[in-house]
């Protein structure tokens, strides 16, 4: 299917997607929304940027009975920082739709009695939240599960392994038995479906890309050099791609301050995302982010999971991902929805190996770059061989 009319959305919903210039559904959105709309439960597997958040909400927001002041679904996510850009996307949706459909975002660390007053004020159709604040509000009673019709994972690969999964097969067990469970990740892996199956006899599986997981609208190239040359390759390659918003990686947590003065240093507006920065400064740099006030974030792999930032085109590891999956999350910050992005690793020789490893797992190829005269030159390396 190639537009939303062909998906039977309520105009309503088209023409405020439109205003948020998105007129194409993406390949996940043409896949889920049919499925979701026949009220069937799903696991979706897409790659990052794929436009995974309105393949759910746009089903959801057809569901809702907007005259009931009731909470009828939970959006359940890993960090403060997606649900909050998830209940961004709920608020511009129905505004930009022109229905009232009311959510609310419900997060940990924060004052639970506000909380609890809001959802007695507002009763809201959508509550967006981590699963133990979610869980601690069910139990005192202040979420009404029994009008809940429907439940959204996001991020599955993360709330369905480790301790969050006892919390998330408690809050499934506090409301019907016949509502509808849509779960969504970059990478679905089998522990992950084993989950799934303890609370769900049956469900829909879709997968985008059979072969990779990857965002194919993403072009990845990889600069050699020696470690101890990586800072000044990373300057070097900022300034060839002249981009407006950058997301810089490194493996290690002790070193993104350090990256990031030198980068302020040397006349790059930069931010530098780890868990100790204080929620409201963080706050306020991503909004810096998103309007061109700050151009580059530094982050680590925790620190930037679930960051949803449109128009960001380029992502630089100083550091090779540990993992594949790691590749995939990093890259999918760049190329959101349907637009283009670049992935720039800058690679010690040591680190080759591990390149060509993540290369062959994702069926996909990277091409080798130099920096000269201040521009990229593509390495022609039959030369080499």
């Amino acid at each position: 299917m190639n537009t939303f009319e062909e998906l039977n959305l309520n105009k309503d919903f088209i023409e405020g997607l439109k205003k948020q210039n998105i007129d194409v559904p993406t390949e996940i959105q043409s896949s889920v929304i049919p499925v979701a709309m026949e009220n069937k439960n799903i696991v979706a597997e897409s790659y990052t940027g794929s436009g995974k958040t309105l393949a759910y909400l746009l089903p959801l927001f057809c569901k809702v009975d907007c005259s009931r002041r009731e909470n009828q679904a939970i959006i359940l996510a890993p960090t403060h920082e997606l649900v909050m850009q998830i209940e961004s996307q709920i608020t511009l949706l129905a505004e930009n739709s022109g229905v009232s459909c009311t959510s609310t975002p419900i997060i940990g660390e924060v004052n639970i009695e506000r909380q609890i007053k809001k959802l007695k004020e507002l009763k809201p159709h959508i509550i967006v939240g981590t699963p133990g604040r979610v869980l601690d509000l069910i139990r005192k009673k202040k979420i009404a599960c029994h009008t809940v019709k429907t439940i959204i994972i996001d991020e599955a690969d993360r709330l369905l392994t480790g301790s969050s999964t006892d919390i998330i097969k408690n809050i499934v067990k506090a409301t019907m038995r016949d509502r509808q469970i849509m779960c969504f990740s970059a990478t679905i892996k089998k522990n992950t479906l084993d989950t799934v199956s303890q609370f769900l006899e049956s469900y829909e599986f879709i997968k985008i890309d059979s072969k990779a997981s990857i965002n194919p609208n993403i072009t990845n190239y990889y600069v050699v050099c020696n470690q101890n040359q990586k800072f000044e390759t990373l300057k070097k390659a900022l300034n060839a791609a002249n981009a407006d918003k950058s997301i810089v990686f490194s493996n290690s947590k002790y070193d993104l301050d350090n990256i990031a003065m030198k980068l302020n240093y040397h006349n790059k507006t930069t931010f530098v995302l780890s868990g100790n920065v204080d929620k409201e400064k963080r706050k306020q740099a991503m909004e810096s982010f998103r309007n061109g006030k700050i151009n580059i974030l530094v982050a680590s792999d925790i620190s930037a999971r679930g960051m949803d930032i449109y128009n960001v085109t380029h992502i630089f590891n100083l550091d090779m991902p540990k993992s594949a999956n790691e590749y995939i999350h990093r890259s999918g910050r760049t190329a959101r929805g349907n637009n283009m992005g670049t992935c720039i690793s800058i690679v010690s020789p040591h680190e080759l190996a591990d390149l060509k490893k993540i290369q062959k797992m994702l069926h996909v190829d990277f091409t080798e770059v130099v920096l000269h005269n201040g521009k990229f030159q593509v390495v022609d390396n039959r030369k080499k061989n």
